[in-house]
């Protein structure tokens, strides 16, 4: 898939790098055709990171996808610069009064922070709410998967005794569903969160339907109105050695932090890590961008209610 992102945007050059086909603005405006249109609302503090590890997933269809990146303006973001924000990003007030087939709300390293705390939640809630009547479908990842939940159903989080940290294994609870395509009967997703949701709680509501989980990581996906809302637990996204830059931040830190489990070769931290997720990862992305936007999301955005 041709992703359309910004001119110059950092991520391009690794995408670049890595074969993965990108395209700029200038190029994309001469394609005659209707591409999907994706906003990320990127609340990960090291946003070329993310905005990479997101864009690499999304590449793996035949579909244009035009980028649109947003973050929070209420909230100050200490590792990006004011200036990187003003080139590449947008705010809520600059896309409220459009409408998109897909949005991506990412996860935030503040779970341990009751939502209501959180400096931006009052304006995470009105983009949540805006989602609703202006986004076909809304995949949310890790806290902001929490956040959807609790702010849409009442789902509460609970904490956990220690950090989830590592990778797990999971196995699919539904049959045929089209964003579990090609999966197999069990498979691997990195986890890193100190807080959880649970079966009972989403049990209790009739419009929530868990898709997968993990007998040692918990919940994984849940999913609402027939696909419109999705909420993924892990980090799909993440690529191999994100977990190695955690727990070598929080070792540096002199934080109480385990070796990440089934990461490292041996599970030993001197050695490489082994990556077992990335075939899920990129599959997840694929089936939700095929079947949940492209093949369900009216050719006019004007018609989405």
């Amino acid at each position: 898939m041709p992703i359309n992102i910004p001119d110059n945007l950092p991520a391009a050059k690794v995408l670049n790098d890595e074969n993965i086909f990108a395209i700029d603005e200038k190029r994309a405006n001469k394609q005659d055709i209707r591409p999907l249109s994706i906003v990320i609302l990127n609340l990960m503090p090291m946003k070329i990171t993310t905005e990479t590890q997101i864009l690499r997933l999304l590449s793996n269809s035949p579909l244009q996808v035009d980028i649109t990146l947003i973050y929070p303006k209420t909230h100050s973001f200490k590792n990006t610069s004011e200036e990187y924000l003003f080139k590449y990003y947008e705010t809520f007030d600059d896309i409220k009064n459009k409408k998109f087939d897909g949005m991506i709300i990412t996860g935030a390293p503040i779970e341990q922070i009751d939502f209501k705390d959180v400096d931006y939640w009052n304006e995470l809630v009105e983009i949540m709410e805006w989602s609703l009547h202006n986004v076909y479908s809304t995949l949310h990842i890790c806290w902001g998967a929490q956040a959807g939940l609790y702010y849409h159903y009442n789902i509460p989080k609970y904490p956990l005794s220690k950090k989830m940290f590592g990778v797990f294994l999971h196995k699919t609870t539904e049959k045929n569903v089209n964003l579990l395509r090609g999966f197999d009967d069990v498979f691997y997703v990195p986890h890193s969160r100190h807080t959880e949701v649970r079966r009972k709680d989403i049990e209790k509501d009739p419009r929530l339907k868990i898709l997968s989980e993990s007998e040692d990581a918990g919940i994984y996906i849940v999913t609402a109105k027939h696909g419109r809302q999705i909420f993924v637990m892990g980090h799909s996204e993440y690529d191999s050695l994100t977990l190695k830059a955690e727990y070598d931040r929080d070792i540096s830190n002199n934080e109480n932090i385990e070796i990440p489990k089934n990461y490292f070769k041996d599970n030993d931290p001197k050695k490489d890590p082994v990556v077992k997720w990335r075939g899920h990862s990129n599959l997840l992305f694929l089936n939700w961008l095929n079947y949940y936007v492209y093949q369900e999301t009216p050719y006019n955005l004007d018609e989405i209610l």
